[in-house]
């Protein structure tokens, strides 16, 4: 019995993977991307559609877990089995791609947490130096996590431990200098901001509530190495909910500490910021600690589901086999090499970005947009269908409205996001079904397109072109 529970992850571990991958580079910007976009009851409303929709999304995972136990690294699996295989390309490789946009972030706020104690040097965290100090960075963990995946979820459960400390902190001197009459000044709006509609203060928060999310499926992923199933949808839950609560506290107590607009116009990380105004200089320095902590802990974790996803997709013939390869210590070697290597290349790309920082977060938020949408979409298939249901189960309708309303929600989100990202997206996703995706079909002598995978090409390629045009002519700018 020893060797059958060999490497494999439990309760704790799987929660702990699903904490680590939420819980990184967002939750320190919430401050300051907040009270840039709104005041506490736009805020109030914000975390109320989104803590709303990511639950929902949650509960989808949930089911998914418990009535198809034989779909392993289910995000993209899902979109496979509801969809067929070229949707299900779609999702593997834009959450894949979004993964790897997301670590490019994490070293970018890095660069940026360094810059405002060495600004000469590490500037906003695109400067040269902020990049081969990234560079160097992502190169070691993936040497590190090449000897082993066991060796780097013990170390991710132990930093996810560690960078918990300092938020906690921030939040109890928050409530310690706790201002009502600051909080009721800054509830509508403020003092010193520009006036905007409830609507338009609401659709600004959006992207960043996606980015902190981004992670509610972490134990998913890693489902083929939970000890027990049903773990994988606790975890799920019991990450939400956890994060959820140290989130919305990170967002709406700074606003009984200071004005909206000074807490505005704080750096990244804004938090630090936010708590520099509160007890001065050593909070900033305290903040910046756990950012480098949290960032370093999130990028480990991400880097593995990143291998993870492209290692599963080549197992499943969704990518080319060449990715399905696994080193002597069982880590998918290859795919860790290709999305070292893309992180590589987008890291270089943000020197000559205009805003590096929010760019790769918003793009980050885009790109898991697709996968959960179908995610959620299979959710409603297999409810309708009662795959795995018993005959007249009232869990089937509940399920069925759960799923129905997590898909609302994403295409609620596609619409805040805006057509800016949704154009560029679609740039990356051509090339990528071009190489990838020709590539794995033309190894299994399959069809390339059904009629409707074709049309659902097309439409991409146009939203490409279109893409294309606004970069070149200056429309469109990263």
């Amino acid at each position: 019995m020893a060797d059958v529970n060999k490497g494999k992850l439990s309760l704790a571990a799987l929660t702990a993977m699903v904490v680590g991958s939420m819980v990184g580079a967002g939750i320190f910007n919430l401050p300051g991307r907040f009270a840039t976009a709104t005041g506490p009851f736009g805020a109030i409303i914000a975390w109320l559609i989104a803590g709303t929709g990511m639950y929902m999304l949650a509960r989808v995972f949930q089911a998914l877990a418990e009535k198809r136990p034989d779909i392993d690294s289910g995000v993209f699996a899902y979109a496979k089995a509801g969809f067929g295989d070229y949707m299900g390309f779609l999702s593997a490789f834009g959450y894949w791609l979004g993964s790897c946009l997301g670590n490019v972030f994490y070293w970018v706020l890095i660069g940026s947490t360094l810059g405002r104690f060495f600004p000469e040097i590490f500037g906003d965290g695109s400067s040269v130096i902020a990049i081969v100090v990234s560079l160097i960075g992502i190169w070691s963990f993936h040497f590190m996590i090449l000897r082993g995946v066991e060796q780097a979820t013990f170390i991710n459960t132990i930093v996810t431990i560690a960078k918990i400390v300092p938020i906690i902190v921030a939040i109890l001197l928050f409530i310690v200098f706790f201002n009502f009459d600051q909080f009721a000044e800054n509830f509508f709006g403020g003092v010193g901001m520009p006036e905007k509609s409830l609507v338009a203060q609401v659709r600004d928060t959006m992207l960043i509530t996606i980015f902190v999310f981004l992670g509610i499926e972490g134990a998913s992923v890693y489902s083929r190495f939970a000890k027990k199933r049903a773990d994988v949808g606790t975890a799920t839950i019991l990450g939400f909910v956890a994060v959820t609560g140290l989130m919305v506290a990170v967002t709406l107590f700074p606003y009984a500490t200071a004005p909206r607009a000074a807490i505005a116009g704080v750096a990244n990380p804004s938090l630090a910021g936010a708590l520099e105004l509160v007890v001065g200089q050593w909070g900033a320095v305290f903040i910046s600690i756990g950012v480098l902590i949290s960032v370093l802990g999130a990028y480990l974790a991400w880097s593995l589901i990143c291998a993870e996803v492209m290692f599963a997709a080549a197992k499943s013939k969704d990518m080319p086999k060449l990715f399905a390869a696994q080193n002597a210590n069982g880590v998918p070697a290859n795919a860790l090499w290709l999305t070292n290597i893309v992180v590589s290349l987008f890291v270089v790309s943000t020197y000559f970005s205009r805003d590096a920082f929010n760019f790769m977060l918003d793009m980050t938020s885009v790109t898991a947009l697709l996968p959960y949408l179908l995610v959620a979409g299979y959710g409603v298939l297999i409810a309708r269908r009662g795959d795995g249901y018993e005959a007249g189960s009232r869990e089937r309708l509940r399920d069925q409205v759960i799923a129905w309303l997590a898909v609302l929600y994403t295409l609620f989100m596609f619409v805040a996001a805006g057509l800016k990202y949704v154009l560029l997206v679609a740039v990356l996703f051509v090339p990528g079904t071009i190489i990838l995706y020709i590539w794995a079909r033309r190894e299994q002598q399959a069809r390339l397109f059904t009629p409707v995978e074709l049309g659902v090409f097309g439409v991409t390629v146009v939203a490409a072109a279109i893409g294309i045009y606004g970069l070149v002519t200056g429309i469109i700018t990263p």
